[in-house]
């Protein structure tokens, strides 16, 4: 039987920018539709990794079921064909519950993987390919790119430039011995669900103080006790999943390279940047449909909104 064959095939999608408020919209979404969240966020997926990554509190994940959050080691990868099985097979066990899966996160890579009829191969085992981290590249920025090779091939970094991100690219890709997947221009939608894809947004400017307050609030929450338990539990600092943004920052902290002030001031700046990445990411997609929230609009009419799109949108398939 194939995905298809089920009956009732609604998927919500809720991405957006960092900060934006995707990960309350899809919880007061969910109590609302009968509905069960999916995370789509390739930081939240890891273990010890909670108040840097911004995960639902314990009291949304306890009156909501949440899936594939903390399921992850920090020393493993997470390849995107493993998170779309993942993903899918989630989705499919909500559906087959009767209940409604919201997808919530912004991580590009993974959003394409939910919504194309990616084929993957045998590419699993292998790692990221080269169309992967080109999307990643484009996602997430040159530095980041340079900073996961020296990673793992630190030999190889030492000899490229780290502005030349199409060397850096070909770098990794030798590393992990792979072969590229599809471009998206060869895949169709996904046409075993009938997504209901929205992408949240609001006033630049309204946003990046949003991203800055959260930032504030992330550190008095703990995030250096936080990173400094990783590092006393005995992952490497190089480690991919440390370079994310908010714990490469407190390393270089912890490390004595700058003040904890910097620290702060460095993972609001990467963080906006990488918020404008996500927007400029989510406007690829033309069928996409944007809830540009407005200030004084409350959760529930915000909620409001969505449904009554939902009800319209239909995305077509071919």
């Amino acid at each position: 039987m194939t995905r298809s064959d089920k009956g009732n095939r609604t998927v919500y999608i809720i991405s957006g920018p960092t900060a934006v408020g995707k990960s309350l919209i899809a919880y007061y979404l969910a109590k609302r539709i009968g509905g069960e969240i999916v995370n789509c966020d390739s930081v939240q997926l890891y273990k010890y990794m909670d108040i840097g990554s911004a995960k639902p509190s314990e009291k949304e994940m306890s009156s909501v079921r949440h899936h594939l959050y903390s399921i992850v080691d920090p020393a493993q990868s997470m390849t995107v064909a493993s998170y779309r099985r993942l993903a899918l097979d989630a989705i499919d066990e909500i559906l087959s519950r009767g209940k409604t899966p919201i997808v919530c996160g912004g991580t590009g890579l993974y959003l394409n993987s939910i919504l194309y009829d990616m084929d993957f191969g045998g590419t699993d085992d292998a790692g990221e390919r080269r169309k992967e981290l080109e999307s990643l590249a484009e996602e997430r920025g040159g530095e980041y790119m340079y900073q996961y090779l020296q990673a793992i091939d630190p030999d190889a970094a030492s000899r490229i430039h780290p502005n030349n991100t199409r060397k850096i690219v070909r770098a990794i890709e030798a590393y992990e011995y792979g072969k590229g997947i599809r471009d998206l221009s060869e895949c169709q939608l996904n046409p075993d669900y009938d997504f209901r894809f929205f992408a949240l947004n609001m006033e630049r400017p309204w946003l990046y103080d949003r991203i800055n307050r959260r930032v504030s609030r992330l550190v008095s929450d703990g995030l250096v006790d936080e990173v400094n338990d990783l590092i006393e539990k005995g992952y490497d600092k190089d480690l991919s999943s440390l370079k994310a943004i908010g714990y490469k920052e407190i390393i270089g902290f912890l490390d004595g390279e700058y003040d904890l002030f910097d620290a702060k001031e460095l993972i609001m700046k990467n963080t906006r940047h990488y918020a404008k990445r996500q927007i400029t990411w989510l406007k690829r997609y033309d069928f996409v449909n944007w809830i540009d929230i407005r200030k004084g609009e409350t959760v529930g009419e915000i909620v409001d909104r969505i449904i009554g799109s939902g009800d319209r949108q239909q995305l077509h398939h071919g």
